[in-house]
Formats: C-alpha cells, sequence, structure tokens
C-alpha cells in the first residue's frame, strides 16, 4: 500500500508540474471547473517569494515561524518547484544554503530551471524520500515543510528522519494537515484527495503525539486554520446526507502550524 500510494503522489504531482503554476494542493481542481480552490496562503508580501516556483500547493507559510537566521543550512522537506526554499533563501542571505529533497523527479527538474533562471548558487534541489532522507546525521541548522508530511505513510519514519539529520538544538517548523474528529468514510478511502493532502492526514492529537514519541521537545502549534472545503468537491466521494451530517458536526480539516526542537 505504501508504494501505491507514493506512485500516486508522484503521477499527481507530476500532473501538476504539466499543469503549471497555481493548480492548488486539490488535485481535484486540476481537471474539473472548481479552479479557484486552494488550501495555500498567499506568499505575495513575503520576501524571497518567486511566483514561477509557486503551485498553490501548501497549505501555509512554514518559514513565518522557523526562526531562520543568516548562515544557517536548512532542508525544505518535500520542496516542489522551490516556493518555500527561495524564501528560505532569502533569510539565510549569501552565507547560508537551502536543501530542497522532493520524491518526484518532475518537480526536482521544475526547482532546478527555476534556480538557473534566478542564478542562485547557495540553494540545491536532491531527489529522495522524506522516509529515507539523502543527507547525513546532524547537518541541518532548521527544517521546514508546507503540506507535505500528511502524505507520507510512514510519519513516524519520516519524523525519525528529520530528528536524526537536524543539528543538536536544531528545530523545525512545518505547516500541515490535520483532522479533527472524523471524515465521511468516502473522502476517506478517495486516493485522488489522499494526493490533494486531506484523507492522509491523522488526527492533531496522533500528530502531534508522534512528534514527541521520536523525541522532540518545546513542541508548540504556531497556527491552527479549520480549511472550508467546497461542497462541490466533497460531494464527489460522498452523498448529500453525508455531507449535511459531517456538517452538523463540529469535525474539520485543520492547517495546522506546527514548531519544535530536537
Amino acid at each position: 500500500m505504501s508504494k501505491k500510494i507514493k506512485d500516486l503522489v508522484k503521477e499527481t504531482y507530476t500532473n501538476v508540474v504539466n499543469s503549471g503554476p497555481g493548480c492548488g494542493c486539490s488535485p481535484t481542481c486540476c481537471n474539473t471547473p472548481i479552479q479557484d480552490w486552494t488550501l495555500s496562503e498567499s506568499y505575495e508580501k513575503i520576501d524571497g517569494y518567486e511566483k514561477d516556483a509557486d503551485y498553490g500547493l501548501g497549505c501555509g507559510i512554514p518559514t513565518e515561524h522557523a526562526n531562520i537566521k543568516e548562515g544557517d543550512t536548512v532542508l525544505d522537506l518535500g520542496s516542489g518547484a522551490g516556493n518555500d526554499a527561495f524564501v528560505a533563501r532569502s533569510l539565510v542571505g549569501e552565507k547560508g544554503h537551502v536543501i530542497g529533497v522532493d520524491m518526484t523527479e518532475a518537480m526536482i527538474n521544475k526547482a532546478n530551471e527555476n534556480k538557473q533562471k534566478l542564478g542562485f548558487e547557495n540553494v540545491e534541489f536532491v531527489l529522495g524520500e522524506i522516509e529515507n532522507l539523502p543527507l547525513q546525521d546532524d547537518s541541518i541548522d532548521v527544517a521546514v515543510s508546507n503540506c507535505v508530511l500528511n502524505l507520507v505513510p510512514d510519519k513516524s519514519r519520516a519524523y525519525s528522519e528529520v530528528y536524526r539529520v537536524l543539528k543538536n538544538n536544531g528545530h523545525f517548523s512545518m505547516s500541515d494537515i490535520v483532522l479533527r474528529g472524523d471524515l465521511p468514510e468516502g473522502i476517506l478511502q478517495a486516493a485522488e484527495m489522499y494526493a490533494g493532502c486531506i484523507s492522509g492526514a491523522m488526527q492533531k492529537e496522533d500528530y502531534l503525539d508522534t512528534i514527541k514519541k521520536v523525541g522532540f521537545k518545546n513542541i508548540n502549534v504556531t497556527k491552527e486554520r479549520v480549511i472550508d472545503v467546497p461542497d462541490e468537491v466533497f460531494l464527489q466521494y460522498v452523498n448529500s446526507e453525508e455531507l449535511q451530517q459531517f456538517k452538523a458536526t463540529s469535525n474539520a480539516i485543520v492547517s495546522l502550524g506546527v514548531y519544535a526542537e530536537k
């Protein structure tokens, strides 16, 4: 099942690259009239923002609470076309270094294309999986990720790898999707929504507990935003009655910002 999910995610995000910037995190928007729905937040006023690298695939702005300093070595997990990596580069300056890791070859190619266009020499993009990072132990000051960890089948393994590559007293800042309460069964079973950042998500409490069990300390929730999914998206996977039952509860899909230290 793990390989099947990874293959699905790779296929989906390869299609996103081919569709062009602005498609949005949910792949449903790439192939339906729902073109304006996205989980992401606006980067328009963020230093280092490069529009050509923004495919609307995030659900927050992880660098916002990452405490990145000049000269830091920053790791962007699931770096896509380079959006957050380029923002991080503006914070580390010329003396710092930014490494983006992504398992989708088309995304790595697009990120390198954007990097060459911008002429950045202290940013690199590496093909690899978060559950088996191609990086040395204790080599990273700050790790960031934007709506990616929820896509990883083995989240405990992924966070263990983040812990391994961070330096002592290093830290991470992640934006991710978590659940509050239960989602309708149809959505949980929809593979398309998994690749769209929703049905692969964990319960908020379980997500934070996974981070704690790996060994991270000083875990703080930096942002919590309920995602308003259009009815038209839900109705592709559940019927009207199931949707109304879901909306009558306090259950929700939540964009969560998390900061933690090694």
